[in-house]
């Protein structure tokens, strides 16, 4: 493949065909043999009075697989060249770190200034504004877009509300990437309007003011900063199509959006439903597949529950909201965070600051469920497998990810 002409706008989305030459690196950086021999044997191992429980699902999923090749790929491809991050690729420390030590620049919100015309700027799972993408083009950045597939998804739907007049509610959190850009699809038409909530709470307050009115300055004052500029609840919300980011919780997007149904119904009649009111189907199958593998295992019974990521990913934060439901649960983010068996280190459910719970793991016979964000690689996950083991059954089963016997 010749080098790109660098004095246009060149967009790459599907790679440069180097997987096989990366495949080797991707192994030795995020592989965990022990991770798959424990998947071979059931997702269970036992020693003594320790049951270590994988969830069937857990890890990677494609769309992070996607975007840390084509990472790899990019640096492979263009070494000489400085490369930029228009923001962290996926939320997790390990991963980005790795980034940084490849001599990927994090721009993380610095804008574009330092970013010279000839650089290659990627673009994260999440995506990116509409207007940080065409201020990259207009500067004739190489640009290699790692957006998720099942993020694009959403953005279709969107923009189609958009272009039809309707208000796109977004149940996501403002702040986040993926709901920073996929909001920006609706206001690149004219008229096009999103409000974001946060959830089930926020949306029945905006409900409730669709059907009894109020106050469209206190409506404002509580959601004017998480909705598009010049937002009118009088007007905005006559027709509304829901959407969410992808990594929020499933069963709550769904109850957002059948609650819009709902409303729109009592508001203008069941016949009329379908000229007020949109909805699809949005959530990513990945962030749904390891919720119900959390669910599922949190069904079978056990003592305490292990989620590990990074504290700044979503859908590693619901995955220990749901187990948190059902049975003591530590969202910890690798496998230095399990200090002893008196004490571990981890981010509590709705908390931002970290903090370290005593006589967490009881002693005697004792189940430990454990799954990882899709974010999280498989090789963060066999260290906190091999900490916990050691820990709690005073035997390591690595040594530099080489597994010793785990009989």
């Amino acid at each position: 493949m010749t080098a790109p002409n660098t004095t246009d706008s060149t967009y790459y989305k599907h790679g440069f065909g180097l997987k096989g030459e990366i495949k080797e690196t991707l192994v030795e950086d995020y592989h965990s043999a022990l991770v798959e021999k424990l998947k071979a044997e059931g997702h269970t191992y036992r020693t003594g009075d320790l049951t270590i429980r994988l969830a069937q699902e857990f890890g990677f999923c494609y769309g992070v697989d996607k975007a840390v090749d084509y990472a790899y790929e990019t640096r492979l491809k263009f070494p000489e060249r400085k490369i930029y991050l228009t923001s962290e690729i996926i939320h997790n420390p390990r991963v980005n770190n790795r980034l940084k030590e490849m001599g990927i620049s994090f721009l993380n919100g610095r804008g574009f200034d330092a970013v010279p015309p000839d650089a290659v700027v990627l673009i994260p799972a999440f995506g990116v504004p509409v207007a940080d993408l065409e201020k990259l083009k207009a500067k004739g950045c190489i640009l290699v877009d790692t957006t998720c597939g099942s993020v694009v998804h959403v953005w279709k739907r969107v923009e189609r509300y958009a272009q039809d007049g309707y208000t796109a509610i977004i149940h996501g959190k403002f702040d986040h990437e993926e709901t920073r850009a996929t909001s920006s699809r609706a206001t690149q038409f004219p008229g096009g309007k999103f409000l974001v909530l946060l959830d089930l709470d926020e949306a029945k307050e905006v409900c409730s003011h669709m059907l009894n009115g109020g106050s469209k300055e206190l409506f404002l004052k509580k959601f004017g900063r998480v909705a598009s500029p010049g937002f009118n609840p009088e007007r905005d919300l006559e027709q509304v199509g829901c959407a969410n980011q992808t990594t929020m919780l499933s069963s709550e997007s769904l109850a957002v959006a059948r609650l819009f149904g709902e409303t729109m119904a009592k508001k203008y009649g069941p016949e009329n439903l379908d000229t007020h009111f949109r909805s699809f189907d949005t959530i990513c199958s990945a962030t749904q597949e390891r919720q119900d593998a959390v669910i599922s295992l949190l069904e079978e019974g056990v003592d305490v529950m292990v989620v590990v990521g990074g504290y700044n990913s979503s859908n590693t934060n619901h995955l220990c909201e749901i187990a948190v439901l059902k049975t003591r649960a530590y969202h910890i983010e690798d496998a230095a965070c399990i200090i002893s068996r008196e004490a571990i280190r981890h981010k509590p459910v709705g908390k931002k600051e970290l903090t370290v719970t005593c006589k967490w793991a009881k002693e005697g016979p004792i189940q430990i469920g454990i799954t990882s964000g899709a974010s999280t690689p498989d090789r963060v996950m066999g260290e906190v497998i091999d900490r916990l083991v050691t820990v709690l059954a005073g035997k390591e089963l690595m040594t530099n990810d080489k597994i010793q016997s785990t009989k």
